[in-house]
């Protein structure tokens, strides 16, 4: 939980910079929410969706990712009249898949989405915000930015039919799931994992001898930004994300430390989604991130400050320690009180939960208005006046 918290709090703090604000979405969705933005033949929405009907008889579905989600609430908010928007949200996913390192049928991202600016620098500056929070944990290089275009619409109709007709004459050697993406979407071939469709799609046309002037200045002026700001990119001329709704930029940070699942941050422009959706034609780009691939990398956070352990003896120390308890926690103090047990027992377990010191509050101590304070770590003993108790005990905030 420390790790997945440093991650989660570094990633708000680089957002917030950004001008980024918190978005909270239900984590369940009518079904129609995914299905149709994420594209009825990827494998979210074949395979992993964990979909049912309500008591109502409504269909409704865990969400498998986020954006479809923020989308839906910018339309069902009218939140349109306010571009640009700035979104950063983080929290559970659910996907039905093989359960690897990394990776669990209940997992978390983080993510960004920038709404309303259809110039390209929208995209650099989602990257960047992406790279600083690598950067932030410690992790930027230890991954590569894999960076694509998927072009306009013109541009991906030319490229479905080279595609459509270079697959078509190779069909018989397609995965069954390549079949049907052969009918539907063939751009999804060259996201397969089988190993006869990566052969194939080795020897596919190449995206780039089909995008539309326009297609090729959006992406050099991507390029530009970048090179600017310093965020070094490879080219990847295979790699065209998991979603249908992806136009122009798609990335991906990636890295050789988690097998074979090695994108920790992932994402694209999805100018199409919002009409697709239902609302008015709105461009988008955006990002999500694994907490879990992020806190396998990141370092060990730094533990919480140790306890001190407050042990009262007899019935003048329970009554006084409650109270004496409540008012050193106000004071920014982390205090354990057991509840039960002898002296012996209590220091038992203040040593067992690493307190770095024990107040102890016996009956000759109070009778004079102090508390026995013991340093834990070099096993001295002191009487201290209760009035000063805050003030010595400050030397073991550490």
């Amino acid at each position: 939980m420390r790790r997945h918290r440093a991650v989660v709090d570094t990633a708000r703090v680089h957002a917030l910079r950004f001008g980024y604000d918190e978005i909270a979405t239900p984590i369940f969705e009518f079904t129609e929410v995914f299905a149709r933005p994420i594209g009825e033949t990827t494998d979210i929405v074949m395979k992993e969706m964990y979909s049912f009907a309500d008591k109502g008889g409504e269909e409704v579905t865990l969400r498998p990712e986020n954006t479809a989600g923020v989308v839906r609430a910018v339309i069902a908010n009218g939140l349109t009249q306010s571009l640009p928007l700035r979104f950063f949200y983080q929290g559970p996913m659910f996907r039905y898949e093989r359960p690897q390192k990394g990776r669990f049928r209940q997992f978390h991202q983080i993510g960004v989405e920038l709404i309303g600016v259809k110039e390209p620098q929208g995209d650099v500056e989602v990257i960047a915000l992406g790279a600083d929070i690598l950067a932030a944990l410690g992790v930027l290089e230890r991954t590569a930015l894999h960076l694509n275009t998927l072009g306009d619409a013109e541009s991906r109709g030319l490229y479905r039919d080279a595609l459509v007709k270079y697959f078509t004459q190779h069909a018989h050697k397609l995965s069954e799931d390549s079949r049907k993406r052969l009918e539907r979407n063939p751009l999804r071939i060259l996201d397969s994992k089988d190993a006869a469709d990566i052969a194939l799609s080795a020897a596919a046309p190449h995206f780039e001898n089909y995008l539309t002037p326009a297609s090729r200045e959006f992406f050099g002026r991507v390029r530009d930004g970048l090179d600017a700001l310093g965020i070094k990119y490879t080219l990847n001329p295979r790699l065209v994300r998991g979603l249908d709704y992806y136009t122009h930029t798609a990335f991906e940070f990636v890295t050789t430390e988690l097998g074979s699942q090695g994108a920790v941050l992932a994402g694209g422009r999805y100018d199409g989604l919002m009409g697709v959706m239902g609302g008015p034609e709105t461009p988008g780009v955006g990002w999500a991130a694994g907490i879990e691939r992020l806190a396998l990398m990141i370092a060990e956070p730094a533990s919480p400050p140790r306890p001190i352990a407050l042990v009262p003896i007899g019935d003048d120390g329970e009554k006084r320690a409650l109270a004496l308890a409540q008012e050193l926690r106000r004071a920014g103090f982390t205090i354990d009180l057991a509840y039960s047990g002898n002296l012996q027992k209590r220091m038992r377990r203040a040593d067992k939960i690493m307190a770095r010191a024990a107040v102890i509050l016996g009956e000759d101590e109070l009778k004079r208005g102090q508390a026995a304070v013991r340093d834990l770590d070099a096993g001295t003993q002191e009487d201290v006046p209760l009035t000063a108790l805050k003030d010595r005990l400050a030397s073991f905030r550490g």
